[in-house]
């Protein structure tokens, strides 16, 4: 920690004396303090030391720092570069009478330029990753722009002055000036990649980098014209550079830019360039004062703007299209919504009095609160996504699905399709789903346009009456059903009850404690109903099982067991004469199987058995050892529970007996069993319910 604040202010010790370095050669150079005494001082001591601090502190940064290293490490080339062409002139040049021109600084000065250029081409592809094409040309008009109007003010006065000078040295003065017209380009380019707020680091860079194009032209312009001074304010310019370059090297690295930028600003920069652009070839057509090179960048930057403007209106054509698709479109299903279907069916009823009825169907899913309210909302809107995607795909060709909202849905069909046709029924089919724990089916209204409704409105609402009217019916047979059910429950519990009284508490209880553990399961209102009544009819079989066997004392024989074995069988076989029984009739007919597969009457084993049979066994187990019957004295609920968790992987589902020992020990109905528990003998045990 102590070497990091070392280096910290080491280096900021080293920013703020070239900061005072820089303020003096400034100084200087506009009002020739300590002139001419200091001249050599300054020009070369104060100029060198401070140039090369710049190169060293971007060579420090590419040492120390590994993101973007490679750009980095050319830039901090082309700066050594730009340097050594300095030094050419320092050390030799500037003592030679008539020093060569072109010279070896300037293959130097001019080395600096494609290597600052392949560093930003690497910065900005690290930092503007996934921006698109439109956002560079948008760099590039600007830029193109800006270098049109530096030419138009630079290079008329350069081409006069080599007008009559030889080929290379015609080159190179008009090298400099296009290399840096280049950087501008460069720089805009930048800066629309960012969305014109490029951060700290980027900004430092671009104002290093366009003072140098600035200084650069400016000597050209001055040397043209004669009137360049070393030690001006030109050469403060290069410093103060150089020193924006070191700086920004050692700026935090910007966060990538990963989206374009909407706000005012990338539109209106461009556009104004564009704008220059154009005035600018306007005036050289008027006054003929525009050199080839400028009216050139112009033109350049006009067709990227027209480039631009393509993108700009393919963009907005997407853009529109993808809104108009969305104000249409179900976000969660896929499928249309109420406004896509007020649309179509607006055509469909034109195309009706034309002879091509339709049929619209109006859904509403029945079970869907009681699903959402169970398994969560998020668990909601996947089966409302998938039950979408069921009904577009049940529809298929004959018309088109929609989803109004919450739990309506909604299908347009072609011709006239009644509630008995397959395509009809098929919907129906695609919007229900059953699970443990869940049943969820939908209820239907269908209208046939033009036949039973001559506007969008009375089909709608007529849909929806006969949508909501079969809703109210299926409530209501369900309710008759119920009562119908426990009518009959009631008469069979009261014919059980005549033969053998002892019966009624027990299965009583049974019912009582299944349906207490059936809700550790998460089983649903519909699901824990069918538990209870199997729980209170499991008995129902013995009914045909003669008294002297139920009652027998001691063990029974063989004929004896067959016979007792075949109570679930009879009473399944009562309960299915009830069809809204027969739910109740299967798990009865299970509740004497085995997690082990070694029970009766089917040799079911593991999940194979239903939930609610594996309660029942538990259940029923638990309370006939705990009850006082002719054949075996009661047991204490400690030795019950030990003896069921005994059981437990083999007689009874493990599952089933963790959650009955759970419930019983947390509403105080039996302690915590202990495993030195009296064993209880499995042919001991409640043989004659198990």
């Amino acid at each position: 920690m102590g070497s990091v604040d070392s280096r910290s202010r080491t280096l900021g010790a080293t920013f703020a004396a070239i900061g005072l370095a820089l303020a003096f050669y400034l100084a200087h150079a506009l009002s020739s303090l300590g002139h001419p005494g200091l001249d050599g001082f300054a020009d070369d001591g104060v100029y060198t030391a401070i140039e090369l601090a710049g190169v060293g502190l971007c060579a420090l940064r590419v040492r120390r720092r590994a993101e973007d290293r490679a750009a980095w490490l050319l830039i901090t080339i082309g700066l050594a570069a730009w340097a050594g062409g300095d030094l050419q002139w320092t050390v030799w040049l500037n003592y030679v009478a008539n020093p060569p021109y072109p010279s070896v600084a300037d293959a130097l000065y001019l080395l600096m330029y494609p290597t600052v250029y392949a560093g930003l081409v690497l910065m900005m592809r690290s930092r503007f990753r996934h921006v698109g094409a439109a956002v560079w040309l948008d760099g590039v008009v600007v830029g193109l722009a800006v270098a049109a109007g530096a030419a138009a003010w630079v290079f008329p006065t350069v081409l006069g002055a080599v007008s009559h000078a030889d080929s290379a040295v015609v080159a190179v003065n008009l090298a400099y000036p296009l290399a840096d017209l280049c950087l501008l380009v460069f720089l805009a380019v930048g800066f629309a990649l960012s969305g014109w707020r490029p951060g700290r680091q980027w900004l430092l860079l671009s104002a290093g980098i366009a003072l140098t194009a600035v200084a650069d032209m400016a000597y050209v312009y001055e040397v043209a014209k004669g009137t360049y001074v070393e030690g001006g304010l030109t050469d403060a310019i290069w410093l103060a550079s150089i020193s924006l370059l070191a700086l920004a090297a050692w700026q935090p690295r910007p966060a990538r830019t990963t989206r374009t930028a909407v706000g005012s600003q990338v539109t209106i920069l461009p556009a104004v360039s564009a704008f220059g652009a154009l005035a600018l070839l306007v005036v050289g057509a008027l006054l003929h004062h525009v050199t080839e090179l400028s009216v050139t960048l112009a033109g350049a930057a006009l067709l990227t703007a027209g480039v631009r403007a393509g993108f700009t209106y393919r963009e907005n054509v997407r853009m529109l299209r993808l809104r108009t698709h969305d104000a249409v479109t179900d976000a969660l299903t896929g499928l249309g919504n109420r406004r896509r279907l007020l649309d179509d069916l607006e055509a469909a009823l034109e195309r009706a009095w034309q002879g091509v009825p339709a049929t619209i169907a109006f859904f509403d899913l029945d079970g869907f609160k009681r699903y959402n309210d169970s398994f969560g909302h998020g668990a909601g809107d996947a089966l409302l996504a998938r039950l979408g995607r069921a009904l577009a795909a049940a529809i298929g060709e004959h018309g088109e699905a929609y989803r109004l909202g919450g739990d309506e849905f909604c299908a347009l069909l072609d011709g006239r399709v009644t509630g008995e046709q397959a395509v009809l029924l098929q919907a129906r089919t695609a919007l229900a789903e059953h699970g443990s724990g869940f049943t969820v089916t939908a209820s239907c209204g269908s209208v046939v346009v033009p036949d039973e409704a001559d506007s969008v409105s009375t089909a709608l609402n007529l849909a929806d009456e006969r949508m909501y009217a079969e809703k109210s019916a299926a409530e209501r047979a369900s309710r008759a059903r119920a009562q119908t059910v426990l009518m009959q429950q009631s008469v069979l519990m009261q014919i059980l009850t005549e033969r053998e009284p002892t019966l009624h508490d027990h299965v009583c209880d049974v019912g009582v404690l299944a349906t207490a553990v059936g809700r550790c399961f998460e089983l649903d209102s519909e699901q824990l109903d069918e538990l209870r009544r199997a729980a209170e009819l499991h008995d129902l079989g013995k009914l045909a099982v003669p008294d002297h066997i139920l009652n027998k004392p001691g063990a029974l024989n063989d004929s004896e067991w067959r016979l007792m074995r075949q109570h679930t069988i009879i009473g399944e076989r009562i309960l299915n004469a009830a069809p809204a029984l027969r739910p109740v009739a299967r798990l009865i007919r299970s509740s004497h199987e085995r997690w082990d597969g070694c029970g009766y009457p089917d040799g079911l084993a593991g999940e194979q058995i239903p939930l609610g049979a594996r309660i029942i066994a538990a259940c029923d187990a638990y309370d006939a050892m705990t009850s006082n019957r002719p054949y075996d004295p009661p047991r204490s609920s400690a030795e019950a529970l030990a003896e069921l968790e005994r059981g437990a992987g083999s007689q009874f589902d493990p599952r089933v007996v963790v959650a009955l020992c759970n419930h019983l020990v947390a509403t105080g109905l039996a302690a915590q069993p202990s495993p030195s528990g009296g064993p209880i003998a499995a042919a001991s045990g409640p043989k004659r319910s198990t």
